[in-house]
C-alpha cells in the first residue's frame, strides 16, 4: 500500500493543529514498527496504562484488512473482521491449504476497547474487511481472507489473558460483542462487505476515507457532531473510490456518544486549507491537509494563501514556492 503512511501525517497533523492534542502524546507507529507485537504492545502501554476516566482517546489504524473463521459465529458469514499488521503472513499453501495467521482480530480489539478506562474514545479503521485485489490504479486495502484462515494460537491466548484481567466470561464476551462495541465510538472506512481504497491524489496516495474525514474536519466552522460528519464525509468518499465504500459509524449501545463532537473534543484552531508547521527567516513549511481534494492541481508554484492565527486575526500573506505531495514551501 501506497498511502497509509500518509493517513498518518493527515490524522496527526489534524489532532495537533486543528484540535489541540499535545504531539508527545501522540504514538506513530509506521511500516516495519507496525508489528503485531508492537500494535497490542503500544495499545497497552500508550493507551490503556495512561488513559484516566474522562481523558480523550484515539485509536487510528490504516493498512490491510481482511477475515478469519469465527469460531462462535457473530455473523451469519461466519467470519470475524482483522488488522493486517506488518508480520502476518498467509500458510504457505494458501489458497489450496489453510491455517492459522496472526492478525488482530475484531474480537481482540472489543478487549482492547473495553480496557479503557474512559468513554471518550474514538476508534478509526481504514481497511478493508473483504477480498482484494486492484482496480486500475485503486489498490484494495484487503488480504485476501476467508473460511480457510484461522485465528493464530497467540491470538487466542491473548484473548484469554484480557478475558481473565477484565474478569470477563466467555458467555458475557460473545453477548457483548453482539451488542455492538465496547467503548466510545468507532469509525470504519467501508461495510463489512466493501473494498476500501488506496487512492492516488495528484503525486501522492493516501487512504480515500482518511483524506476526506480529515479534510472536512479542518474545514468545518460549527459544532462538528459525529452524526452528522460521517454521513458527510461518506458521500466524497463514495465518489473517490472505485467501490463506493460507505463509512460507518457506529457507538456504544446505549449511549447518545453519537450527539457528542467528532474525538469527543472542541476544535481549537479556525477552519483552514493549511497549517504552518515549521518558519525559517522568510520561508515556512506548510502541511496541506485541509486541501479539497479536487482542488489540489490550483495549489501549485504562486498560489497565495491568507495567514491567520489561532484566534483567526490576521498575519500577512504566504506565496507557495513548490509542493511535494501535501508539503508546501
Amino acid at each position: 500500500l501506497n498511502g497509509c503512511a500518509n493517513d498518518v501525517e493527515l490524522q496527526y497533523h489534524l489532532l495537533v493543529h486543528r484540535f489541540g492534542f499535545q504531539p508527545d502524546d501522540i504514538l506513530k507507529l509506521t511500516d516495519a514498527q507496525a508489528t503485531r507485537s508492537a500494535v497490542l504492545t503500544a495499545f497497552e502501554e500508550h493507551l490503556i496504562k495512561q488513559a484516566r476516566p474522562g481523558d480523550v482517546v484515539v485509536f487510528h489504524f490504516s493498512g490491510h484488512g481482511s477475515r478469519v473463521l469465527d469460531p462462535d459465529q457473530d455473523f451469519p458469514d461466519g467470519l470475524n473482521s482483522t488488522l493486517v499488521p506488518v508480520d502476518s503472513r498467509l500458510p504457505a499453501g494458501f489458497p489450496r491449504q489453510g491455517g492459522p495467521v496472526q492478525d488482530i482480530t475484531g474480537h481482540t480489539l472489543f478487549l482492547l476497547g473495553s480496557a479503557v478506562r474512559t468513554d471518550n474514545f474514538t476508534m478509526v479503521l481504514d481497511s478493508c474487511h473483504s477480498g482484494g485485489g486492484i482496480r486500475g490504479n485503486l489498490v484494495v486495502r484487503a488480504r485476501p481472507g476467508g473460511n480457510d484462515l484461522t485465528m493464530s494460537p497467540q491470538e487466542l491466548a491473548y484473548q484469554q489473558q484480557w478475558l481473565s484481567r477484565l474478569g470477563m466470561t466467555p458467555e458475557t464476551f460473545i453477548r457483548r460483542r453482539r451488542q455492538g462495541i465496547a467503548r466510545g465510538v468507532a469509525i470504519a472506512s467501508a461495510k463489512r462487505d466493501q473494498y476500501a481504497a488506496d487512492t492516488p491524489f495528484e503525486d501522492f496516495y493516501a487512504g480515500a476515507f482518511s483524506y476526506v474525514l480529515t479534510q472536512y474536519l479542518w474545514q468545518q466552522t460549527g459544532r462538528t457532531l459525529f452524526d452528522s460528519t460521517v454521513p458527510n464525509v461518506a458521500r466524497t468518499t463514495t465518489q473517490l473510490s472505485f467501490s463506493g465504500q460507505e463509512p460507518l459509524l457506529e457507538v456504544q449501545p446505549d449511549s447518545t456518544y453519537g450527539n457528542q463532537p467528532v474525538y469527543f473534543t472542541q476544535k481549537v484552531t479556525p477552519p483552514a486549507e493549511a497549517v504552518v508547521t515549521k518558519v525559517q527567516g522568510n520561508e515556512a513549511e506548510l502541511w496541506l491537509g485541509g486541501l479539497d481534494p479536487r482542488s489540489l492541481a490550483a495549489f501549485e508554484s504562486d498560489a497565495i494563501l491568507a495567514a491567520v492565527d489561532e484566534g483567526g486575526q490576521s498575519r500577512g500573506r504566504l506565496q507557495i514556492m513548490g509542493r511535494d505531495g501535501l508539503k508546501g514551501r
